[in-house]
């Protein structure tokens, strides 16, 4: 299950597919890591961004505890 931030925001950062700063989509979504009885405790935000040049898209886990 994914829950996605409505509110995308542009922002320019270095693509490392492109190798140069370029203009990014960033949302947070929100991950359930594991399936089944208790998918619901283990979900985990992720900032995803992706590239408006290219098409690369990187994603980043928030809590890398």
């Amino acid at each position: 299950m994914i829950t996605r931030d409505s509110g995308l925001r542009d922002r320019t950062e270095e693509c490392s597919a492109c190798r140069r700063r370029t203009q990014h989509q960033v949302s947070i979504e929100v991950r359930a890591e594991s399936e089944g009885k208790n998918a619901a405790f283990s979900r985990e935000p992720y900032r995803v961004t992706e590239c408006l040049v290219c098409g690369e898209t990187t994603n980043t886990r928030m809590n890398n505890a």
